[in-house]
């Protein structure tokens, strides 16, 4: 993977613009999903690679734990890269491509959600739990960069930060994740 290299004030600099470049209809659309499987009592689940598992394992851990208000129906959230035994008993008994299909076809129901998180937008895994999720009738929604990969077309809506730096995409992933955890909040 070829790496792109930034000076610190560059990097904050490019950042900065990326992020100012980031359309916001994804996101408030994003928000809008998330809240309505609050009030519908539907499972959230969220799935990624690398840096992506790491935000959406920070994403469920954020939701679950600091959304509960008295009186609501609290938000049910599960990351899929979260049970290491499942993930890696599947991985090396069936294929890494179908880590997360496979839980999401026990634990899912219909009108679920499926968070996907590809920084690439083309990882195989990811896109294999989106056509799951697609057959079981779960909404997907998305997180990607570079031009969006094949994610972008699987999922409405898809947030696509528009830079070819990992870093940076994987950074604006937890900036967008942020937001919208302070949204479901109120």
């Amino acid at each position: 993977m070829d790496m792109k290299l930034f000076s610190i004030p560059d990097y904050f600099k490019t950042v900065s613009e990326v992020l100012s470049r980031l359309p916001q209809k994804p996101v408030e659309d994003m928000t809008a999903i998330l809240r309505q499987a609050r009030e519908e009592s539907r499972i959230i689940f969220c799935c990624g690679n690398g840096g992506s598992a790491g935000n959406a394992s920070h994403f469920v851990n954020d939701v679950v734990k600091s959304t509960v208000c008295e009186g609501k129906t609290r938000y049910r959230l599960v990351s899929l890269t979260d049970n290491v035994p499942t993930l890696t008993a599947y991985a090396n008994d069936v294929g890494y491509e179908v880590v997360f299909s496979e839980p999401l076809q026990s634990l899912g129901r219909p009108g679920d959600v499926l968070l996907a998180i590809s920084g690439s937008g083309n990882s195989p895994n990811v896109l294999k739990a989106m056509e799951v999720a697609a057959q079981m009738g779960m909404k997907r929604i998305g997180l990607s960069g570079f031009q969006g990969g094949k994610l972008a077309s699987m999922c409405d809506p898809c947030v696509v930060v528009p830079s070819d730096s990992m870093q940076i995409i994987e950074d604006i992933h937890l900036i967008v994740l942020h937001s919208v955890f302070l949204q479901l909040v109120q």
